[in-house]
């Protein structure tokens, strides 16, 4: 699959891929820097991000590299030298802010690793509801604690509740990397690539996989479940219901029963 063009004025864009309906994707693209994340990085991923959400065929939303071989390096340290204490706080403030923008995104998103997940780079794949690496990552890891600070993008935060408490402290405390086989050992990571393959081309084989089912039903299953492990069960389940009643009166979910009754594939239009 031949990726977009990138677009040398944009440090983070949305473009769609053509060869898979309904998967779309934000490319990183600081190649220099192996997207570290610059004032206008996160500038333009919210931008995209504005564009996304606008998507209504949008099944599913895959973060990745431009440039073969990277991810994302964390926060742009050369830039935050230059930066002000109150500078420092805003950029944190509009990084949690667009981090949890992702987390709560309506429809399924995939981190696809091809290189380098530090800090920040780490905190992005986080809040993506499935990550991918390379075979050959060698650098992941939550490097924070070396450098004075704490991962301040979420990454206390969401990593004990994906690998647990004890695994999550080992991991920021000591700050130490992990190849791609670890951090799938340890639940960080869904799948890892094989050998042949990129993370990117490994997600998209997950993207085609989801992306030919309805998009109001995927994004009604994602706001479903995203209760299910913070509230009472009894709760949990009125917010199901709730859910699957709002898809009952769809233009998608007629047109599923009568492709049913006529042996074809159904076209859904997100309606």
């Amino acid at each position: 699959m031949k990726k977009a063009e990138a677009n040398p004025l944009a440090q983070a864009y949305l473009h769609k891929v053509n060869s898979h309906p309904g998967v779309y994707c934000i490319a990183l693209n600081r190649p220099k820097s192996k997207n570290a994340i610059s004032v206008q990085l996160l500038k333009d991923l919210r931008g995209a991000l504005n564009q996304a959400i606008s998507e209504k065929l949008l099944n599913v939303l895959i973060f990745y590299s431009s440039t073969p071989g990277a991810f994302c390096s964390g926060a742009d340290l050369i830039e935050r030298k230059s930066m002000t204490d109150a500078q420092v706080r805003e950029f944190l403030s509009n990084i949690r802010e667009i981090f949890n923008f992702i987390d709560d995104l309506p429809f399924p998103t995939i981190a696809a690793i091809d290189g380098p997940a530090l800090g920040g780079g780490l905190e992005l794949a986080l809040t993506c509801d499935f990550r991918i690496a390379a075979s050959d990552v060698t650098k992941m890891s939550f490097p924070e604690v070396r450098l004075g600070i704490i991962p301040g993008a979420g990454g206390t935060q969401r990593a004990p509740r994906l690998i647990g408490m004890s695994k999550a402290k080992e991991l920021i405390f000591t700050g130490r990397n992990l190849t791609a086989r670890d951090a799938q050992d340890l639940g960080l990571v869904d799948y890892v690539a094989g050998s042949s393959s990129t993370a990117f081309e490994r997600a998209l084989e997950l993207a085609k996989e989801m992306s030919s089912s309805a998009p109001l039903a995927l994004r009604a299953a994602k706001s479903a479940m995203s209760r299910s492990l913070d509230t009472p069960l009894i709760t949990a389940l009125n917010h199901e219901r709730t859910c699957y009643e709002s898809l009952l009166d769809t233009k998608d979910r007629v047109e599923a029963l009568v492709a049913f009754r006529e042996k074809r594939r159904p076209v859904f239009v997100g309606e």
